[in-house]
């Protein structure tokens, strides 16, 4: 039995890989990659000898890391911001307190559904927030969310 015969499980699964790492990265390497994976599995089944599916794949990934990515990249930065992900995104988010203040230390559910033990912002007046306010987060402090009461 000839191994060779089955290239096209590699390429498959080189593919998918590709694909499954882009959607960690979002920089369309990976997807360029994976496009021309799925190119040299073209080639293979058609039939040519496993250094032409590498040359294909190669000169394929090569075009489109070159050619295509750039465009990519380019419209999707016209396209708008960026959007923000982890800590950077929950900054000016709104929320509404779900456990009353004692000592300066609360408990916020924000819009997004996430839970976090929050304290007032040093820079609005001490009074502790009331259950059912509407808060802003100003900043994260580790796992704490620093929120001032949200304009009405």
């Amino acid at each position: 039995m000839d191994i060779l015969q089955y290239a096209w499980v590699v390429w498959l699964v080189v593919a998918l890989v590709c694909f499954i790492i882009e959607m960690v990265t979002l920089e369309f390497t990976f997807l360029m990659i994976g496009m021309a994976s799925v190119v040299g599995l073209v080639a293979s089944i058609t039939g040519l000898e496993w250094w032409v599916q590498v040359l294909v794949a190669a000169a394929a990934a090569l075009l489109l890391l070159f050619l295509v990515r750039p465009k990519l990249l380019q419209r999707l930065h016209q396209s708008g911001e960026v959007a923000k992900q982890g800590v950077e995104a929950l900054i000016g988010m709104a929320g509404e307190v779900t456990r009353m203040f004692e000592r300066g230390a609360g408990e916020v559910t924000l819009s997004n559904g996430d839970v976090w033990t929050a304290r007032l912002s040093p820079a609005v007046r001490p009074r502790d927030p009331d259950v059912g306010e509407r808060i802003v987060v100003t900043a994260i402090e580790g796992a704490t969310a620093v929120i001032v009461p949200a304009e009405r």
